[in-house]
């Protein structure tokens, strides 16, 4: 079952990536852009070179190296001791998920545009609790394995 969930997520992030997390005008009369991760980091590539170069860690590498360490571990293919470096992965990925948060609510309470969440902020969101919830299994399963 954690193999399948975990697994899933291998598919998953890369829809969440290019999903829309929000949609974002400057006044109500003007059309919504929506913004996904891989755009949000397009345009950071061009403003921000560090910041990037971090979001593009936290967002996608961080979700996606635990994700494969886990398939790893669960296929018997990497130590159970690699649980802790993942389990970290997974938390810098919430990192993310919380900076996106913040950028939704400056953006409201500027009051200037306009900012939606969309259905992508949730998938994305889902991915990394389930990553999370998925390593917490399967640390738990090794430690009931040892008793």
């Amino acid at each position: 079952m954690l193999r399948a969930a975990n697994l899933t997520l291998l598919v998953l992030y890369p829809i969440a990536w290019t999903a829309p997390l929000m949609r974002a005008g400057l006044l109500p009369i003007f059309g919504m852009d929506e913004i996904s991760v891989l755009t949000g980091l397009a345009s950071l590539w061009t403003t921000d070179i560090p910041l990037a170069l971090l979001v593009t860690f936290l967002a996608l590498f961080a979700p996606y190296l635990k994700t494969i360490g886990l398939a790893l571990i669960h296929f018997r293919l990497l130590s159970h001791r690699a649980l802790p470096a993942l389990q970290l992965l997974g938390k810098l990925a919430m990192a993310d998920v919380f900076l996106i948060a913040l950028y939704v609510t400056l953006a409201k309470g500027i009051g200037v545009g306009r900012v939606e969440t969309a259905w992508g902020l949730y998938l994305f969101t889902g991915c990394v609790i389930g990553s999370i919830l998925i390593g917490l299994r399967t640390e738990q399963s090794r430690s009931g394995a040892r008793d």
